[in-house]
């Protein structure tokens, strides 16, 4: 059951104004009336679809915490609406709001497959793993219908080229022809997120998302094919999910991942209010017991933006979940490997292309 006043669907729980925007809209209670009698409200809008034209697709990532140095994100904005999500911000400098904005106004970059494949043919490149995606999930729903994830996949499987993927969504295993062939040469990682293992904190936190089960059936299914599978537990939010690393480490090693990691839940920019609201609407009995603990890892505050800090933490609190994942990696993860991506193939593919001239 969703709490009584939680707008179900949906990550962020109302509007947020765009820090960049001079004027903030409100909606007179007159209209929100005439929604009401229309059977409409303005917390549930439908979601839309943008299509935009970058000229380049592989992006440099500075972040020294982040372990990319180049990601690929062929969506701006995800449906999946994750609440606690730090790409939210990144809505704001497409003049959007990173509420219900980023979960209803997806930009989508269809000719992000021919954006690739001239980077890859590019004689100054030099193979290094591409991430899809930094930011925004690439197997979010409408993947399902538009296959921009596919087609980028089928390119580096051409060109030979090494790729991770991050994703919550079980739609990943419609590609599995592809990402089988990658792994043949280890040129494919890929990172599930799985938050918690109970459902109805999976429901509210990132509502759109695969469920726990389809979650774990991912992992297992992926893992027999031959395909590297690593888990990441992000975010840590203490007195939420927090108490679940130990099983949530046994169960994820049973079905085949090969490692597990993790960051603490930080709250930077926007994500300050969306999240405050959220627990407001979600979980107000814990709320402020939530709120002081995520204070306790980044010294008094809801965000750290200090490198190398800011996804662990520091604290008492921070302390005790890093002990938890010493503990699971050593106990369920101890014996495993993870295999390198060949970065090798790309640059001799290359060569041989060349040499049909």
């Amino acid at each position: 059951m969703f709490p009584k006043n939680h707008v179900k669907g949906r990550g962020a729980q109302e509007q947020i104004h765009n820090r960049f925007e001079k004027n903030n809209y409100e909606v007179s209670n007159e209209f929100l009336d005439h929604l009401n009698n229309e059977g409409e409200s303005i917390n549930q809008p439908k979601t839309v679809f943008i299509e935009t034209f970058p000229k380049t697709i592989v992006n440099k990532v500075d972040s020294p915490d982040v372990g990319m140095n180049y990601s690929l994100n062929p969506y701006q904005g995800c449906e999946h609406g994750c609440v606690y999500c730090y790409a939210r911000n990144s809505h704001e400098y497409w003049g959007y709001g990173a509420g219900m904005d980023f979960e209803t106004k997806i930009m989508v970059k269809k000719n992000a497959p021919d954006l690739l494949e001239k980077k890859l043919k590019s004689k100054s490149w030099l193979a290094e793993p591409i991430v899809l995606s930094g930011n925004t999930d690439c197997y979010q729903p409408i993947e399902k219908e538009l296959r921009i994830t596919r087609n980028l996949l089928s390119v580096f499987l051409k060109y030979k080229h090494p790729v991770g993927i991050i994703t919550k969504n079980a739609l990943i295993q419609r590609d599995i022809d592809i990402l089988e062939d990658l792994a043949r040469d280890s040129l494919v990682r890929v990172i599930i997120s799985v938050t918690s293992l109970s459902e109805s904190t999976r429901r509210l936190l990132e509502p759109r998302t695969a469920s726990v089960t389809k979650k774990l059936q991912t992992i297992e299914n992926l893992s027999a094919k031959g395909i590297p599978v690593s888990i990441m537990m992000a975010p840590i939010i203490p007195s939420l999910n927090s108490h679940e690393i130990l099983d949530l480490a046994r169960e994820t090693s049973s079905r085949g991942a090969l490692s597990i990691g993790y960051t603490i839940v930080r709250l930077n920019g926007a994500i300050d209010k969306i999240f405050t609201r959220w627990l407001e609407t979600s979980m107000p009995d814990k709320k402020d017991r939530i709120l002081n603990q995520i204070k306790q890892c980044h010294n008094g505050n809801l965000n750290d933006n200090e490198f190398g800090r800011r996804m662990k933490g520091e604290g008492h609190i921070s302390d005790q979940i890093s002990q938890l994942f010493i503990i699971a990696r050593k106990k369920y993860f101890n014996h495993k490997l993870v295999p390198e991506l060949n970065c090798s193939l790309h640059k001799n593919h290359k060569d041989d292309q060349l040499s049909l001239f």
